[in-house]
């Protein structure tokens, strides 16, 4: 995928000195930060800049202020060695020692900044986006940071399946989810397929082989809410593949196709956004 980051976990340092964003900004690109203000901070901010160097543009600066119990979020802009006059919002989502989730999307416009599903500002362009190419953070610990990538993903599994191979994805449920599909796919079919159907309220379990579905296993129970961020583990045993959502063991499948070696490509598609898919050996 052309321009696409998989979400990473970006050292303490890093947060401080500056990210770089791949790609720079472009309009249509959505930036999302996971993470948790520290409970001790006395300032916080998140901003977007064209460099490193002290005398850097900050094209949009997110600063939540804590004081006097009236939490607020001021928004501005550094150009020509000042700052702009800022924008305030009379409320704040982003509190001392509590979670957050911002996206930041790029319009030709303005940057529309929500928090937490909450919508915060639209904040207009004072300068070109196209030169900002460093997000730097104070006041916080981060969990996830990157941009969304298509619904639609493929992975090259590197040396196929093994026991003890683990696949793990982030992502956020699409808060009108109708299918969560993923795939475990080799040259001649899928291995293991996994539909979540959340207008039924049923999990589908299957293989496709030889041009046709096998005998499908279905139950209740979708693992996934509508709206929520998720972590979801696929570890593949001896004989099955165990699947975990957010810690919780959610569905077992025993291996209908046994060439663990040739199953080369996992798939996440349909009503999500990927944060991130990683592949861990044992």
């Amino acid at each position: 995928m052309a321009d696409s980051q998989i979400f990473h976990k970006p050292t303490q340092s890093a947060i401080t000195q500056g990210i770089p964003i791949t790609g720079g900004l472009k309009e249509g690109k959505t930036i999302v930060i996971i993470g948790r203000i520290l409970s001790n901070a006395h300032k916080s901010y998140i901003s977007l800049k064209d460099g490193t160097h002290p005398s850097a543009k900050t094209a949009l600066c997110i600063s939540p202020h804590f004081e006097d119990d009236h939490p607020h979020i001021l928004y501005k802009t550094f150009q020509n060695g000042s700052w702009d006059s800022d924008q305030p919002t009379s409320k704040s989502p982003l509190l001392q020692g509590q979670q957050f989730t911002i996206k930041i999307l790029v319009t030709a416009q303005a940057y529309e900044i929500s928090a937490n599903g909450e919508e915060l500002m639209v904040y207009n362009h004072r300068m070109p986006f196209a030169q900002m190419n460093i997000i730097s953070m104070e006041g916080m610990e981060l969990d996830f940071f990157g941009h969304l990538v298509v619904a639609s993903y493929k992975k090259e599994l590197i040396n196929g399946l093994k026991p003890g191979k683990v696949i793990v994805i982030h992502g956020t449920v699409n808060s009108d989810c109708k299918r969560i599909v993923i795939n475990l796919r080799h040259r001649y079919g899928i291995a293991f397929h996994y539909l979540c159907h959340f207008e039924e309220n049923a999990v589908v379990r299957n293989t496709w082989t030889d041009g046709q579905w096998g005998r499908e296993e279905k139950s209740g129970d979708i693992p996934f809410a509508n709206g929520e961020f998720f972590e979801m583990k696929i570890t593949c045993k001896a004989k099955q593949y165990d699947v975990s959502v957010n810690g919780q063991q959610a569905h077992t499948y025993k291996h209908r196709f046994t060439n663990l070696d040739d199953i080369d490509i996992v798939e996440v598609c349909e009503d999500l956004q990927l944060f991130s898919l990683e592949v861990k050996d044992p």
